[in-house]
């Protein structure tokens, strides 16, 4: 499967802990990647300064659905399911 053109729902929706080229600090959830573009698409496609986690994030038919707002809404219940725990300032698991 291909990317879907003008999505960059893998490049909005998902946290990015590792650096990415302009944005040393990663990036967080529902945030757009400084290196995606107006056609939404990836500026550092297939270069060393790709993270890891973007290259390792294919698309998919679960994962892109039937459009883009479908892709970002797969997106998010997976960013949300795999967050961590908060913590408190103690560094305890915050109750729920």
């Amino acid at each position: 499967m291909k990317c879907r053109d003008a999505c960059g729902a893998c490049c909005i929706a998902p946290s990015i802990t590792s650096p990415i080229p302009g944005m040393p600090d990663g990036k967080p959830a529902n945030v757009p990647c400084v290196q995606l573009d107006q056609d939404m698409r990836c500026k550092i496609f297939g270069q060393a300064g790709r993270p890891a986690f973007c290259a390792g994030l294919q698309p998919s038919a679960e994962m892109c659905g039937d459009d883009r707002s479908q892709a970002i809404a797969w997106l998010t219940r997976l960013e949300a399911l795999t967050a961590p725990a908060p913590r408190t300032d103690a560094g305890r698991l915050a109750p729920k």
